[in-house]
């Protein structure tokens, strides 16, 4: 398993266990030392999404601490579905997205839902996102009026559109 996913699993599974957050990694691996965005999702074996939570910009200070975070709130704070039981973790996988920096997106030729994920903003702050290469996503537009939904924002204010790319890693 890859190292990301596995500190993932140990993080949700160390929180479960007894209630309290896994510690950073010592001595720090250096694949960890990087900061970044970080989405975790976890899906049932039969592919339905369980949880899914992230940051598109670091808020840790480095790519363990965000994972560690965002495991947990992804398998316990998910407002969509009930905290993730201890006896439901072996019948998950894991998935941890690591997020580029995010760049304006001037037009939707610059957009690729299999390759970019997107950001919408709107004036007074709201924000949504959608990871790209989601099933069932074809176009741009989709991308950009699903992640609009995501914050509230109406179909006919005026947004920011800024795109990213992932590293994906899956159990």
């Amino acid at each position: 398993m890859n190292p990301f996913c596995l500190l993932a699993r140990q993080s949700i599974e160390h929180y479960l266990k007894t209630g309290k957050i896994l510690d950073c990694p010592k001595p720090l691996p250096q694949i960890f030392k990087k900061r970044a965005g970080v989405f975790v999702s976890i899906h049932k074996k039969n592919g339905e999404l369980r949880g899914c939570i992230g940051t598109f910009l670091p808020t840790q200070e480095n790519l363990a601490q965000e994972i560690i975070k965002n495991s947990l709130s992804a398998a316990t704070q998910d407002p969509r579905f009930s905290p993730l039981t201890l006896s439901e973790l072996k019948n998950v996988e894991i998935s941890v997205d690591i997020l580029s920096q995010p760049m304006p997106a001037n037009n939707l030729d610059e957009l690729n839902v299999k390759k970019y994920g997107v950001i919408v903003k709107s004036a007074d702050g709201r924000s949504g996102l959608l990871l790209p290469d989601i099933e069932g996503i074809k176009t741009p537009t989709e991308q950009i009026t699903i992640a609009c939904q995501k914050a509230g924002i109406f179909p006919d204010e005026p947004i920011s559109i800024y795109k990213f790319t992932v590293k994906r890693y899956k159990e």
